[in-house]
């Protein structure tokens, strides 16, 4: 098979990555990395050093391509399908672009950051850039709730990379500051995200290690 995912079906942004691959229904090879497997781990830095997943290895073009959102444009660009994840009109597509940009640093990093320091060592915690963080997704929620105010997607009426960008981090981020009564908006968007089959089936393939999410009262 061409297409090579180097991925963990627990962590966000590969889920993000397989989203595109399921919307389209396109093959793909997955190739599970155990970081805490020295032998997976190993071959996995062998061919990306940094370390850092989702990996796409495309054998039949010869490229590797590390970072989400490029392994979905590299596939609009090389194996499109019906559904087109970044639209064509320029105009379109880079605010489809700044969407996901905006999911990506403003809900999955400051959610990173609240899991990380949750898995620290007793004592070794850093209340004051978690409740930075608590802060900074309250404020991209407000934006979302906005957002989604009148519109079933991202961008409107097709859905993007952007929703491809926000479905794991709302589903995520729900977890370490719950939407609660205050976001309807945004808990009626994420609804819909779980009910996208190609995100259904992302989340129920992760079912087997949610018990490790790391979750302490918001």
């Amino acid at each position: 098979m061409s297409l090579k995912l180097y991925l963990h079906p627990f962590a966000s942004f590969c889920q993000k990555a397989i989203i595109a691959f399921y919307e389209n229904g396109t093959p793909f090879e997955p190739h599970l990395v155990d970081f805490g497997n020295e032998a997976s781990r190993a071959e996995f830095l062998q061919l990306w050093p940094v370390g850092k997943i989702p990996v796409l290895r495309d054998e039949a073009r010869d490229r590797t391509l590390p970072e989400s959102s490029i392994i979905i444009e590299y596939l609009d660009q090389q194996y499109p399908g019906r559904v087109r994840l970044l639209p064509e009109e320029p105009e379109l597509a880079l605010r489809t672009r700044l969407s996901d940009r905006f999911y990506d640093h403003y809900v999955q990093e400051p959610m990173q950051k609240i899991v990380t320091d949750n898995l620290r060592p007793e004592g070794r915690g850093d209340p004051h850039g978690v409740e930075l963080a608590r802060e900074a997704l309250r404020t991209a929620y407000a934006i979302i709730e906005r957002e989604m105010a009148t519109k079933p997607w991202a961008m409107g009426d097709v859905f993007t990379l952007a929703d491809c960008a926000a479905a794991p981090a709302l589903f995520y981020a729900n977890k370490v500051v719950p939407f609660g009564e205050v976001y309807r908006n945004t808990a009626a968007y994420l609804a819909r995200l779980m009910e996208r089959p190609s995100f259904a089936r992302v989340v129920e393939e992760a079912r087997p290690y949610l018990h490790l999410f790391p979750v302490k009262n918001a």
